[in-house]
């Protein structure tokens, strides 16, 4: 039974955890993991934009975690209809069938968040979780999936059940055309600006490194000893950054994007220190 006290401590622990920056490195790994589930990989590819406008994606998890962790109230009621909205008509019963609106679908996609999470934080850490840490990150997720459709049932409660439950999920998983083709557009760097596409060599090699191998290699990387070694290289550096930079700094894009919730014109009449 997790008691008041213990749901207030594991949000404790979510926040540090969510405030650091470096923990976005994985957000390409987190993307390559939803898409090989068929229904995920179908509904991005036929209703979005994703791969004209692939920051889209990542800036809108980015801002719908940051108002679930860091928000008030009314910030988590404005995401979801945010969100709720664009998953709306997200549905087909052709083959796959898919349902944006699916419970499952939604925890499958709050899963991959928590997994590339638990893999990152051990990576730059050079060390395993304890276990009350990671314990109180997979419950801090929950909210993830239960504010879209997920529901509280069915997400375990301790990192051996979150282990168990995912490695049963990823055995089950088809990497298909469609998320390959997504995939490689989004590492390609195709849509986004012209400066920012020399970022993503690192970017490649970092999520390659954060797929378990069986994903890794169905969706076609050359996964040589070189390509291992200069991926850890990345990874130690992002490790000496979490190290050399102040919480404060690391923060800055959290910051930035609760402040980007909360523009005037987001809610009908609240002004911007946030009364109304």
């Amino acid at each position: 039974m997790v008691t008041i006290a213990d749901a207030g401590a594991d949000h404790a622990t979510l926040r540090a955890h969510a405030a650091d920056a470096t923990l976005m490195a994985g957000g390409a790994a987190a993307i390559l993991l939803q898409l090989a589930d068929p229904r995920v990989a179908a509904g991005v590819g036929r209703h979005s934009r994703f791969r004209e406008r692939p920051l889209d994606r990542l800036v809108a998890t980015h801002a719908y975690l940051t108002a679930l962790v860091f928000g008030d109230e009314r910030d988590i009621r404005h995401v979801t209809r945010v969100v709720d909205a664009r998953h709306a008509n997200v549905r087909s019963d052709g083959e796959p069938a898919y349902d944006a609106m699916d419970p499952d679908a939604q925890r499958w996609v709050a899963a991959t968040l928590l997994a590339v999470a638990l893999e990152l934080e051990e990576r730059l850490s050079g060390a395993p979780l304890d276990g009350s840490t990671a314990d109180a990150l997979v419950r801090g997720y929950a909210p993830i999936a239960a504010r879209l459709q997920g529901g509280p049932a069915g997400w375990p409660g301790t990192r051996d059940a979150f282990d168990a439950w995912w490695a049963e999920r990823v055995a089950g998983l088809v990497v298909g055309d469609e998320a390959r083709a997504i995939a490689r557009d989004l590492l390609a760097g195709t849509g986004l600006p012209r400066a920012l596409v020399p970022l993503m060599a690192p970017v490649r090699l970092i999520t390659a490194a954060l797929l378990p191998p069986g994903l890794r290699a169905a969706y076609g990387f050359r996964w040589t000893p070189r390509a291992e070694r200069t991926a850890h290289a990345w990874l130690g550096a992002l490790r000496v950054l979490r190290v050399v930079l102040p919480a404060r700094v690391r923060a800055i894009p959290t910051r930035i994007s609760l402040r980007r919730l909360r523009r005037p014109s987001r809610y009908s009449g609240r002004d911007p220190r946030g009364r109304g």
